[in-house]
């Protein structure tokens, strides 16, 4: 998919071979270059089938618009990866923070109702 995600670890994990949009990818490998180092997809495209039984975003999260993706990042790493993220434009950006499962969701969706954008939520 890019230089530094392949399509392994960016498909849906159910195996339905769903993949994200590629100008996704494109903005990801911005980031993972930005950054300088290797970044942990915990999450990529998610089918709307496979997002309901993982989220309670159901059938229509974000994943499902293969405009998404959680990496595992925390503390001082979550600082610097957020900081990029903001000047490349992601729009969506979820923080879990606390306990063993850290992450940051990333996702560049446009505004539209019942989707706020841009926004920052945690959970």
């Amino acid at each position: 998919m890019s230089s530094h995600f392949s399509a392994l670890e960016l498909e849906c994990r159910c195996g339905c071979g769903m993949l994200p949009e590629d100008d996704f990818v494109d903005k990801l490998e911005g980031l993972r270059v930005a950054y300088g180092r290797p970044l942990r997809v915990t999450s990529g495209a998610r089918c709307p089938k496979y997002n309901a039984k993982v989220s309670t975003t159901g059938e229509t999260g974000p994943h499902t618009t293969g405009r998404a993706v959680d990496l595992a990042v925390e503390r001082q790493a979550a600082w610097r990866v957020l900081d990029i993220a903001f000047q490349l434009g992601f729009t969506g950006i979820g923080v879990q923070q606390k306990g063993p499962s850290r992450f940051i969701h990333l996702d560049d969706l446009p505004n539209k109702p019942g989707q706020p954008r841009p926004t920052v939520w945690s959970y």
